[in-house]
């Protein structure tokens, strides 16, 4: 089972807190609720809620259920603010897919059959159950799929206002216009380092890296282990840490938001030889946007590169 599945325990907790919200309209939360403007939004990270801003300008107001990165999503426990927001929300952007149970249970308590949903792995395309291999669910990491997304913000903020369509229009242009920028940056990293083999501790940075060109050698089975926090089997601990010695690998990227002993062994691996490690997140820093995010993350890869 992966980490990202929501418990039982959570769920009820989701639960008991929409029973407990019920009678309590007039606390602070809910005045704070009822004073946004805007169409609602509710995303499950601030990953999408950037993407949302952007779009929606002024004629949203979005809230993020998982909006710092000191917050993982794998372990989020359910907030009764959040549970109100989404009792309120218009539309709804989960990344699906398995990563975010949470928004489903959680919309379903609150008992809103209004919002609606932007399940961004379906909207992908991609098969969520292929024949080989596992999907990888970290879709905001591969910008087609982000495209997809803002015309399907466009599309239903325009729908729910059709007075501000050609705003949602041309803050979807630019949106688009920024994406393709990025994409314009894997291009330039594919045309120097096609090719080119790299490690990872899980697929979280796939997308991104596969554009780029870069190959990733690293054992199925130890990434998916660590992405399911179980035990990597030794001789494949022993054939990931071999890369590194062998420098099959220009570069390792991992996960700064999870870790453990395996993971430490690895990124001990690259020190010892000199490979260089760049750390990713599976939500926005703070400070930054998406965009600024997502160029930064590119920046730091082509810089490694090239050491």
């Amino acid at each position: 089972m992966k980490r990202h599945v929501l418990t039982s325990a959570l769920a009820a907790s989701a639960a008991a807190l929409v029973l407990g919200l019920a009678g309590c309209s007039a606390d602070s939360s809910a005045e704070t609720a009822d004073a946004s403007t805007g169409i609602r939004i509710v995303a499950s990270t601030n990953v999408y809620g950037s993407l949302a801003e952007a779009v929606g300008g002024d004629f949203a107001s979005v809230t993020s259920i998982i909006d710092s990165p000191d917050k993982d999503p794998h372990e989020y426990q359910a907030d009764g603010q959040n549970q109100l927001s989404l009792s309120k929300a218009q539309i709804v952007i989960e990344n699906g897919g398995g990563y975010d149970d949470f928004v489903d249970t959680m919309l379903s308590a609150a008992d809103n059959s209004e919002a609606t949903v932007l399940n961004v792995a379906d909207i992908s395309g991609y098969d969520q159950e292929p024949a080989d291999g596992e999907f990888n669910e970290h879709l905001w990491y591969d910008f087609p799929t982000m495209q997809k997304l803002v015309d399907s913000l466009v599309s239903e903020l325009s729908a729910l206002d059709a007075g501000d369509a050609s705003v949602f229009e041309a803050n979807g242009a630019s949106v688009k216009a920024q994406l393709a920028t990025l994409e314009a940056a894997e291009a330039d990293i594919e045309a120097e380092y096609a090719g080119s083999g790299v490690a990872i501790t899980e697929p979280v940075p796939l997308y991104l890296l596969e554009a780029s060109g870069l190959v990733n050698r690293t054992p199925d089975a130890f990434s998916e282990a660590i992405e399911q926090d179980t035990d990597v089997p030794p001789t494949v601990l022993q054939d990931t840490l071999a890369l590194f010695d062998d420098h099959a690998v220009k570069l390792l990227v991992y996960n700064e938001q999870t870790g453990g002993a395996q993971t430490d062994a690895v990124l001990e691996a690259a020190k010892k030889n000199e490979i260089p490690a760049v750390g990713v997140t599976e939500t926005l820093p703070d400070g930054v946007d998406y965009f600024g995010w997502m160029k930064s993350n590119l920046d730091a890869v082509s810089a490694a590169l090239g050491q």
